[in-house]
C-alpha cells in the first residue's frame, strides 16, 4: 500500500485554532534565517527529544547544514514523501516550532506525527493549542487510519523499542 493516495493534496496554510494567530505551512529553504535561530535557541531540549531517534539537532549544526535540511524537507514535501510544517507567528516574522508528518518507520501505524515548539512556548498556550489541534487536523484532513503521535501517545523511548517495518 502506498504512503498516500495518488490524488491527495496536502494542506498549504492551516490556522491553529486557539493559537493566537499562529499557522502551519510547509517549510522551505527560504525559512532558514528564521528556522536556524529557533532550532539552535532550543537545541538542548530538542536534542533530548529528537537526538536519540534522529541525531538532530547536533551541537555543531551550521546554518548551511540547516538550510540543506530545509531544502531536503521541501523536496520531500513536493514528492509527498514526508511533510514538515513550520509554525509561524501571527506576523510571519518568527518560526515557533514544527510539525512532522512522516511515513511509518515502526510497525503498527500508517503515519508518524510529532511536533515541537521553541523553549519559550513549552507548556504555554501555543503548545496546548497544538496538542489539541494536531490530532484533530490529522483525523480530519489526512488520509490515515492509524496515525501514531510520537511524544504524545507514546514516548520517543517507547517508539525506539518498537519493531521496525519489515
Amino acid at each position: 500500500m502506498s504512503w498516500l493516495p495518488r490524488d491527495f493534496v496536502h494542506p498549504l496554510h492551516v490556522d491553529v485554532p486557539g493559537g493566537a494567530g499562529h499557522r502551519l505551512r510547509p517549510i522551505a529553504g527560504a525559512d532558514a534565517p528564521l528556522d536556524y535561530p529557533a532550532v539552535m535557541g532550543s537545541r538542548e531540549r530538542l536534542w533530548s527529544v529528537f537526538g536519540p531517534a534522529w541525531g538532530w539537532p547536533s551541537a555543531t549544526m551550521t546554518y548551511e547544514a540547516n538550510l540543506a535540511d530545509l531544502e531536503r524537507h521541501a523536496a520531500e514535501i513536493e514528492a509527498h514523501e514526508s511533510f514538515n510544517y513550520t509554525i509561524e507567528n501571527p506576523e510571519r516574522t518568527a518560526l515557533r516550532g514544527c510539525v512532522y508528518i512522516d511515513p511509518p518507520e515502526k510497525e503498527g501505524a500508517d503515519a508518524e506525527i510529532s511536533w515541537w515548539v521553541v523553549d519559550d512556548e513549552v507548556d504555554g498556550p501555543l503548545e496546548r493549542a497544538l496538542d489539541a489541534f494536531v490530532p484533530r487536523w490529522i483525523a480530519e484532513d489526512w488520509p490515515f487510519e492509524r496515525p501514531r503521535f510520537i511524544g504524545r501517545d507514546l514516548t520517543w523511548e517507547e517508539w525506539l523499542k518498537l519493531p521496525d517495518l519489515a
